[in-house]
């Protein structure tokens, strides 16, 4: 009878291996942009392997391996006072004390690739969430609630080691009840291809049209978290050095200076990005960009401060909160061969239609150019 067991334990684990390296594909049989296979938990676990919301055995949510106290959450389903609303389909999970969720992908070895998911603190004002493809993992804070649905899109950056990348977002809280824990949705992977410096622009990925995949069906963006270097960011060749997350922002869903996608400094002086260009000790520049606001109700006077070495400069904006941007220029003479150019947003802002969501003055068309001088007669 145990050997039964053993085998029916080996085969539901053979099964979904199998059903996780066969999810939405691209042409060269690698994991495609978009969902992960159930990547909405919208393919429910199978009645007889639930305890009322708990979920009983490793492989019962469909295309995941589950650890630890996991519920499957319906929406509209209530927790006390709070009723819970799940941003894409019916369904989420909740990962309670120590829990987690996994699952296999096919990647390209060497491919650098970002996660997107949703999720949502239902308990403690600390929550957190640690995101592992082995050998990288990341502490992703998510205390801070930017959005007034409580749900925010996260973004989390990788380099395949392997073919085959086994994704874990596992929640290392402690509370006093273990049912406690953030909620989990849509989870969904994107290739990233890093940009070059080129003749016409220094700055890489000066547009930000290279980053995480968007949700096109949640219209809050995608937060970027802090303390992300360059060599792993969901935001190429870009570092979010700063206490708060920025936003990636699309066209879709908010108003972009130029091309598809921006970034919006939603935190004050606690959310700045940074780059790390190449210059020639005693040659002057010049570091142009477009600054706006997402014609997302973010009222008042904005202000983006940029730094190019020990050269700054402050540009005002005094956003209507309908759509629209000025642009501005920094010149400065490089005394390295390396100069750190860096944003931040002076002030906190919020929205004038909800007084809850974080927003901020938008950045874009980042561009770096030597400036050419005329010879000494």
């Amino acid at each position: 009878m145990q050997g039964l067991v053993l085998l029916s334990v080996l085969l539901c684990a053979s099964c979904h291996i199998s059903l996780s390296l066969t999810n939405s594909t691209a042409s060269n049989g690698t994991v495609a942009d978009g969902l992960l296979e159930n990547g909405n938990f919208e393919n429910a676990p199978n009645a007889t392997n639930m305890k009322g919301t708990v979920v009983v055995g490793r492989y019962t949510i469909p295309g995941w391996v589950n650890e630890g106290f996991v519920e499957y959450i319906k929406s509209g389903q209530k927790q006390g006072d709070m009723l819970l609303v799940v941003p894409e389909g019916a369904y989420a999970v909740r990962l309670g004390n120590e829990a987690s969720i996994k699952q296999k992908i096919k990647v390209i070895k060497g491919m650098y690739y970002s996660i997107t998911f949703s999720a949502a603190r239902t308990c403690a004002q600390e929550e957190r969430l640690n995101v592992t493809v082995a050998p990288d993992s990341g502490v992703l804070p998510i205390q801070t609630v930017y959005s007034s649905s409580g749900w925010d899109n996260y973004a989390w950056a990788f380099k395949a080691i392997y073919e085959v990348a086994e994704l874990i977002i596992h929640n290392p809280g402690v509370e006093e009840d273990p049912a406690c824990g953030p909620l989990i949705d849509a989870v969904a992977i994107k290739a990233l291809y890093p940009p070059r410096p080129t003749n016409k622009n220094s700055v890489k990925n000066g547009g930000f049209e290279e980053g995480p995949y968007v949700f096109p069906n949640t219209p809050w963006g995608v937060l970027i978290p802090p303390n992300i270097e360059d060599d792993h960011s969901p935001l190429p060749a870009w570092i979010v050095e700063s206490l708060k997350a920025v936003k990636y922002i699309d066209s879709a869903h908010y108003f972009v200076p130029q091309g598809r996608r921006a970034v919006e400094l939603v935190a004050g002086k606690e959310s700045a990005i940074a780059q790390i260009v190449r210059t020639i000790v005693g040659k002057m520049y010049r570091l142009s960009f477009a600054v706006g606001d997402a014609n997302n109700s973010c009222v008042g006077s904005l202000v983006v401060e940029a730094f190019a070495g020990k050269d700054t400069l402050k540009v005002p904006y005094e956003s209507k909160g309908k759509g629209g941007f000025k642009r501005a220029e920094l010149k400065f003479k490089a005394v390295s061969n390396r100069t750190r150019i860096m944003f931040l947003s002076t002030f906190y802002t919020m929205r004038s239609d909800d007084f809850s969501s974080l927003c901020g003055p938008v950045l874009d068309d980042v561009k770096l150019l030597s400036i050419q001088t005329s010879p000494n007669p």
